[in-house]
Formats: C-alpha cells, sequence, structure tokens
C-alpha cells in the first residue's frame, strides 16, 4: 500500500502521517483524533507548565491507546539583556500609543522552555512511544534518560549536516524540514536563512546521507504532495498548517480568517515575533518592522514586549500583532475535523501513488 512502512513499523502507527507538533496552535485533541484516525497524533509541551503538561497526557489516555509524541524545544536559554529589551520596547512605542496601552504595562507573553529534568522526569512518568525535539536534541543525560524509557526519538534537520548530526547521536528517524515549513525552523548548526533548501531539495540529499527513516515536512497538505515525499525517499510526512484548519486547533479567529486568504506567497520567516526565524503570514508588524530584524531579542525574549499589543490587538479581533504561522501551502487546505483530514490525505495520496505505479507500469 505505501512505497515504505519504516515509520509504520518504527511508531506502531497504521498511516505514514505526523501531525506537527505546534506549540500555542493545538493541544490534546487534536493529537487524540490524529491518533484514532492512524497518524502519529503529537502534544506540543513547551509552552505547558508541568502540571498542564501532566493533564494533557492524562486527556489523551483516558481517549487512546494508540501512540502518540511528546514535543520538545531545546534551545540554549538567553541571558537576560535589559537594554536590548528596552531598546526593542522602545523601537515599538509607537504602537504602544496607538492603542493606547501604558508603555510600563505588561501582559503574559508566550514561554518556551527548553527540554530540561522536570519535563524528562515527565517523559519518564507517562512513557511515549515518540519523543521529538526541536533545535537539535538535549544535553546527553537527559537524551539517555529518554532512551531508557523505551521512546522513539526523532528531531528536525534543515541541512543534510544537521540531519547527520543527529543520527551519529542515535535519532530513530529524521524531519527533513524545508525552507517551505510554518512556524519556527528547526535549524541549530547555522543562524543563516538564506542558505535554508526546499523540502524537495533538503528530503533526497538527506535520504541518501542517513540510514535512519526520513520524514518530509513543509508546504506538504494534500496527497500530492505526500506522493512526492515518498518519490523522494521520505518514509512518512509531517503536516502542520493543514491541520490548522481543524476545529480541534487552538488558533485565534483572526489566525483563521487569514489562513482562509493565503496563497503562497503570503508568508515570510520572521523573527521579529520570538527572536528565531519562523514562518507566518504577513501581517502589519511584520510589513512595517521588517520580517528579520537585527533589533529583536534573543529567542523566546522578543514576545515579550509584544504581548500587550498583541492582547489588546486580539481582544479586537485583530492579528496585526500575533504570529499567525502558516507554511507556504495554506491555499490547499480544507476545514475538515482532523480525524477525517487524516484519512483522507491517505487515501488521496494512495490514489496518486496507484496512478503513479500504473503509469509506470503501461511505459515500461
Amino acid at each position: 500500500m505505501w512505497p515504505s512502512s519504516r515509520i509504520q513499523d518504527l511508531f506502531g502507527i497504521e498511516l505514514p502521517i505526523i501531525q506537527a507538533p505546534m506549540a500555542g496552535a493545538n493541544g490534546s485533541a487534536l493529537a487524540i483524533a490524529v491518533a484514532q484516525a492512524g497518524g502519529l497524533g503529537s502534544l506540543p509541551c513547551a509552552m505547558l507548565s508541568p502540571a498542564q503538561m501532566r493533564s494533557e497526557i492524562e486527556t489523551i489516555r483516558a481517549s487512546t491507546s494508540a501512540p502518540i509524541n511528546l514535543n520538545f524545544f531545546c534551545h540554549d536559554a538567553p541571558a537576560p539583556d535589559p537594554a536590548r529589551e528596552a531598546a526593542w520596547r522602545e523601537r515599538l512605542a509607537g504602537y504602544y500609543a496607538e492603542l493606547g496601552i501604558d508603555m510600563d504595562a505588561t501582559a503574559p507573553a508566550p514561554t518556551r522552555a527548553p527540554f530540561d529534568e522536570t519535563m524528562c522526569a515527565i517523559v519518564e512518568d507517562t512513557k511515549p512511544q515518540v519523543v521529538s525535539f526541536h533545535f537539535g536534541l538535549p544535553a546527553q543525560p537527559l537524551l539517555e534518560r529518554v532512551r531508557a524509557t523505551g521512546a522513539k526519538i526523532i528531531s528536525s534537520a534543515t541541512s543534510v549536516a544537521e540531519a547527520r548530526w543527529l543520527e551519529e547521536r542515535g535519532c530513530d528517524a529524521i524531519i527533513a524540514q524545508g525552507v517551505e515549513a510554518g512556524g519556527h525552523r528547526g535549524m541549530f548548526q547555522s543562524a543563516d536563512i538564506a542558505t535554508q533548501a526546499g523540502v524537495f531539495a533538503l528530503t533526497p540529499q538527506i535520504a541518501d546521507a542517513v540510514r535512519a527513516p526520513v520524514i518530509a515536512s513543509g508546504a506538504i497538505a494534500d496527497g500530492r504532495g505526500i506522493a512526492a515525499a515518498f518519490a523522494l525517499g521520505a518514509s512518512a510526512v509531517q503536516i502542520g498548517t493543514a491541520y490548522l484548519f481543524c476545529p480541534e486547533s487552538t488558533i485565534s479567529q483572526a489566525h483563521r480568517a487569514a489562513l482562509k486568504g493565503a496563497g503562497a506567497n503570503s508568508t515570510a520567516l520572521t523573527n521579529v515575533f520570538s527572536g528565531r526565524p519562523a514562518r507566518g503570514l504577513i501581517n502589519r508588524f511584520m510589513r512595517e518592522t521588517g520580517p528579520i530584524s537585527t533589533s529583536a531579542p534573543a529567542f523566546p525574549l522578543a514576545s515579550g514586549a509584544l504581548a500587550p499589543l498583541r492582547a489588546k490587538a486580539e481582544s479586537a479581533g485583530s492579528g496585526d500583532f500575533s504570529p499567525l504561522w502558516s507554511g507556504q501551502a495554506a491555499a490547499l487546505a480544507h476545514e475538515l475535523p482532523a480525524g477525517e483530514l487524516t484519512r483522507q490525505l491517505a487515501a488521496r495520496a494512495r490514489e496518486v501513488l496507484s496512478q503513479l505505479a500504473t503509469r509506470q507500469e503501461h511505459e515500461s
């Protein structure tokens, strides 16, 4: 049925479809729906407190015994830089005045914590079938503790060099994250976004360079994209933006509205929302500050000064100051429940693969 079953065999799932873990955009409901449909449901944990993490895992386990993936960030926590953060807040002063917000105002800013002892203990207690990392891997002692639970370990690579590095450290599978992908770039050996490769160039090169199965990620939103990924040497795909359209996603109404109007040229890589390059829909803040700013504080501190602006704008139904994460293929997505979408994606991919196989038979 599929050109490769390596990922299904590795993770114990029916379909070679991984729902991308999207911090701030999905919780247990989306992971459950995808898992029940036969894909790998994922819970993003970087923005959850330990109590929230345990609660979400309990909710998942109460609904399904299917394999799940817990996802964590592995960035180095930055040292506070009060001068840079003050300069960034001053850069935003005009927006504060426009929205009638006191410059000393604060609002809860999204926190993105790197994988640590507390998170590792939760993995040890809950024993997910898969643990994925973004921005590399955690320190070796923590990584070995995760491996000892029996979990399969995967991480994102944005270059062949990163993929080789991950395999050398024992990753069971590697996500080839093309530059088309929405959300944060998983790059950890380079900061140069100008040299990042697209998924159609990256996937076959990584597949040729490593022995581990490869998961293609980046602007894959329909059966054609899944079939193409297999043709390029992938054993599965990771899909994010298409799932944002599902009722189970937790994005704002402003984000949903922007996604519905998105086209192939509607996104850009930006660091102004978090301090680290990520792909999102172009909105007012990105246009007026420029998508990349050398003034933005280091990840994830840039979001602090934006938090009051984002809160005020979102309360009025505006996404002008919100990170509207999206890959380049939003226009290919459809509004469907996540389980139905997962099954439909698989069915359409099988149709395309069958048509290609029939064509090859006729031509031979």
